[in-house]
């Protein structure tokens, strides 16, 4: 899955790209309740980075003494992303659904790249309020000195590197991953805010690593991308805001490191 060029569709497919994102008029049954959650516990990235992580284990490819390393870290990022785009594709080409008509819906792409841009210095401000609030409030929640990512970009090929894997599997593929959530939500499994509280806690919960604070603030963010997605009905713009976000934090963190370098 990739947000490139999206090619022109007739008139009519364009007009019913609104009618494929409907809500059903007949309450979803039972079987298809289940299977939309096993779509989306599939689709939530927790099931297939373990199964890669017991495969890199089982191949021999994992560092050394349970540490991170840029390789390791980049090849599951990149390996999560495919399968999770993959797997999201073939679910919705299975129900029949336009992947076009649930990512893109029929807003200019120009102007969602543009509104994205825009609001990345909005994404940034709320990390920095929530972070102030927070070393404020609850320093508790600050339990990891060092962000173990972070730690590893220390140098301008490591900066690149993970400048490859946030936009791919952090603006691409999780932009993917909760619009599709969210519309699993919104047709079967009880409403789009449902939804939208849901991925962000797991959303959240997914960067504990990282730190309780770190976990907070990613589950807020994703709420913020979230609630841009419900909004536009187009991932463009949560997907240009999120890489660029990301970004800038890659850039932060590269320029302390340098800092810190003798």
């Amino acid at each position: 899955m990739s947000i490139g060029d999206v090619p022109n569709l007739p008139d009519r497919a364009v007009a019913s790209s609104s009618d494929a994102l409907s809500a059903p008029s007949v309450p979803p049954s039972s079987i298809e309740r289940l299977t939309a959650l096993l779509e989306v516990l599939l689709c939530s990235g927790f099931p297939t980075q373990l199964a890669l992580i017991l495969l890199l284990t089982a191949s021999g490819n994992v560092p050394p003494d349970g540490a991170l390393s840029l390789s390791y870290v980049v090849r599951l990022s990149l390996l999560d992303a495919a399968l999770v785009l993959g797997l999201i594709w073939v679910f919705l080409r299975l129900r029949r659904e336009s992947p076009r008509a649930v990512f893109f819906g029929q807003r200019p792409l120009g102007r969602e790249a543009t509104l994205g841009l825009l609001l990345v210095p909005a994404a940034l401000v709320l990390l920095a309020v929530t972070s102030t609030i927070v070393r404020n409030v609850a320093p508790w929640l600050h339990n990891v000195p060092e962000n173990p990512l972070e730690a590893l970009i220390n140098s301008p090929a490591a900066a690149a590197a993970f400048a490859l894997v946030v936009v791919v599997a952090g603006g691409i593929r999780e932009e993917v991953q909760r619009a599709f959530i969210l519309r699993r939500f919104e047709t079967h499994l009880g409403g789009p805010v449902l939804g939208l509280v849901v991925f962000s806690i797991a959303f959240g919960l997914g960067h504990l690593v990282q730190g309780r604070d770190a976990a907070l603030f990613t589950g807020l963010l994703g709420a913020f991308w979230g609630v841009l997605y419900l909004k536009r009905r187009s991932i463009v713009a949560p997907v240009i805001c999120h890489s660029g976000f990301n970004l800038v934090e890659i850039l932060i963190a590269y320029n302390m490191a340098s800092a810190l370098s003798p």
